[in-house]
């Protein structure tokens, strides 16, 4: 695999990064061009923290014991999340293969669900690229749920609007295109997170639910009115976001301190807010690792998946 080194200069210190991609999968280099920074972002301040964490040459994978809720029954399965800094060109808004003067940085979160429904299993996947080196909602969004009735795939890429195509093998939703005014994005919630919870919006928003619970409960893709709060403990915090419309909360448990690990989320729908033994989707930590997966990808890597507890 071949390998390059860069060295920059990042407004606040110099750091030395290496890129393996796709062969080289995930080292980034956040670009200090000032025509990367979109007009109606700012320029954040990186910590020398999240240099070392997010810089190493390595991704966070997340392991989760999944509890889901669908068709008005608890199902057992497990979750995990990815979270990797890469290269990414905002004009084209995909993985670059190598780092340039064109690409920035971002922290994707690749967040996968798998259950099963009786004899058949479901499988989600939802990938959110946030820039690093400046605030503002996150570049692109997708989402896409595969059973064994079909599957359906959204997209949303953060342009002058935010720009969305989605595909469904149901009527009524088959092939949609359409432009939204930029606003909160659930999905970009968790990738926020882990750059500063510091930003979390809180208050009265409106925000586009998760793209999974569009696609599950058939929902009108748009901004809705929201309640966002933030406690902030020694140890663990809690952030939660409540749709009255949607009768839904999401309530998402991390880490006080850096690097804010996410450890354990819950999602209630209708009476589930009020009643406790109604269905909640919830998911707890199971095994946390450190490692450049993209890398492991023989045969003799399976063992790696025992340290996740998969």
């Amino acid at each position: 695999m071949l390998r390059h080194y860069f060295l920059f200069f990042f407004g606040i210190g110099s750091v030395l990064f290496f890129q393996s991609c796709k062969e080289s999968e995930h080292q980034l280099i956040p670009n200090s061009d000032p025509s990367h920074i979109h007009k109606e972002s700012e320029p954040r301040t990186v910590s020398e923290d999240f240099k070392s964490y997010w810089y190493s040459g390595t991704a966070e994978l997340t392991s989760y014991q999944l509890t889901q809720a669908r068709y008005g029954e608890l199902r057992e399965g497990t979750a995990v999340t990815i979270f990797v800094t890469e290269d990414f060109l905002p004009k084209q808004q995909v993985k670059a293969n190598q780092a340039s003067e064109e690409t920035i940085s971002v922290l994707k979160l690749n967040a996968t669900k798998k259950f099963l429904t009786g004899i058949y299993p479901y499988s989600i996947m939802t990938s959110t690229f946030s820039p690093i080196a400046e605030t503002g909602h996150a570049l692109k969004v997708s989402n896409s749920v595969q059973e064994w009735c079909g599957h359906v795939y959204t997209q949303l890429n953060r342009r002058k609007q935010f720009e969305i195509e989605a595909h469904s093998y149901f009527e009524g939703e088959a092939d949609t295109t359409l432009t939204l005014e930029k606003t909160w994005l659930e999905d970009e919630l968790w990738n926020l997170i882990r750059i500063n919870p510091d930003e979390l919006p809180t208050g009265e928003l409106m925000i586009i639910p998760s793209f999974e619970h569009l696609r599950l409960k058939h929902r009108e893709l748009q901004a809705y009115k929201a309640f966002a709060s933030l406690k902030q403990g020694d140890s663990m915090a809690t952030y939660q976001v409540t749709y009255p419309s949607l009768e839904r909360e999401l309530t998402l448990h991390f880490q006080s301190i850096f690097p804010f690990e996410i450890e354990q989320w819950e999602e209630a729908i209708g009476k589930a807010q009020e009643d406790s033994t109604a269905l909640v989707t919830r998911a707890v930590k199971l095994k946390r690792i450190r490692t450049a997966y993209w890398q492991q990808n023989q045969n003799r890597h399976l063992v790696w998946r025992d340290s996740l507890g998969l």
